[in-house]
């Protein structure tokens, strides 16, 4: 059957948070991925979800199920776990923080649990602090010089001003992922007002609004960067038409493409800032020449950039994740 690696418990286990493994699509999940490289290795994979932890007498604990993996079979079959069992986070080789947005309340309290278990010695990546520090939309604002401009607000006002500025932009909630919620208003549009009203909830959410970039045509990039250097390929992620979104769940195409020198340019500055802070993996969004999200909770294009670059983007991450661990 092509079984992979046993879900036995010991130090050399890794423990995936995730989305239900039923949810995942194995063939090209870049968690699954990791999984496969993991296993390839030698360790113990674990998966649950945040809602499977516990806090109790000091201690961080899930409810976890051992999982094998099956090389040879397809979704929904790709896997096979075990009853669950209580465990100690701290038991675990690592702890790998997977889940995807929304970053509600329910991802913020399991930061808190994850951040408790780091304290007490648990390896979690990427840094639970972190990952609440770096909104994957407002990140981009410190790093002001690279990208395109933007305005964060729910004043329906002010984006009307920001939009007479600039003739056509990009609204975007601040906690979507995918794709979700974003709206392109073209100058003169008779629907900006309903856009703005949807967005903003009528004044109470707040939202970012940037400049359209015609740029997307060729590809909304991401450039992956792991332990604070960049894989040299990133993939630019092609609007099926009549889209102006590229994300490859709202139907965009994956291209893998070397980085341009401008990519590498964003990728250097900010790998070694983020990487320091304990981002061990980061997916920035690059479209044309601007910064437009940098990505934290759970990057992915592993799958689409090993197959058609060659380059072994899990292989590379497995390898920076035993160097933190001392492996």
């Amino acid at each position: 059957m092509g079984i992979l690696a046993s879900g036995r418990s010991g130090e050399r286990g890794v423990l995936f948070l995730v989305d239900p493994l039923q949810e995942l699509k194995a063939h090209k999940d870049s968690s699954v991925a990791m999984m496969r490289e993991l296993a390839r290795r030698g360790y113990a994979l674990w998966a649950c979800t945040p809602r499977d932890l516990t806090w109790e007498s000091g201690s961080v604990r899930a409810a976890a199920q051992p999982i094998t993996l099956d090389s040879a079979a397809g979704a929904p079959h790709w896997y096979v776990a075990q009853p669950r069992a209580m465990r100690r986070l701290v038991d675990f080789a690592a702890v790998l923080m997977r889940k995807d947005p929304p970053f509600d309340a329910e991802y913020l309290y399991a930061t808190h649990l994850l951040g408790d278990a780091a304290r007490g010695g648990a390896h979690v990546f990427n840094a639970p602090e972190a990952l609440r520090d770096h909104n994957e939309k407002l990140a981009i604002t410190e790093f002001a010089q690279f990208i395109a401009p933007t305005l964060v607000s729910c004043d329906s006002r002010e984006i009307l001003d920001f939009h007479d500025a600039y003739g056509e932009i990009v609204i975007k909630p601040l906690d979507g992922m995918g794709g979700s919620g974003v709206f392109r208003i073209s100058a003169g549009d008779p629907n900006t007002n309903v856009i703005l009203e949807t967005a903003t909830l009528e004044g109470a959410r707040t939202v970012m609004a940037q400049r359209f970039l015609p740029e997307i045509a060729q590809g909304d990039k991401r450039i992956l960067l792991i332990a604070g250097r960049p894989v040299p390929f990133a993939l630019a992620r092609i609007p099926k038409p009549g889209e102006s979104r590229g994300n490859l769940a709202a139907g965009g195409t994956g291209r893998a493409q070397p980085l341009s020198a401008r990519d590498r340019q964003i990728a250097e500055a900010l790998g070694p800032i983020l990487d320091q802070r304990g981002l061990l993996l980061v997916g920035l969004d690059v479209i044309g020449d601007y910064l437009t999200e940098i990505n934290v909770t759970s990057p992915t294009c592993f799958v689409e950039i090993h197959q058609q670059s060659g380059f072994d983007v899990a292989g590379a991450f497995v390898d920076a994740l035993e160097q933190r661990l001392g492996g």
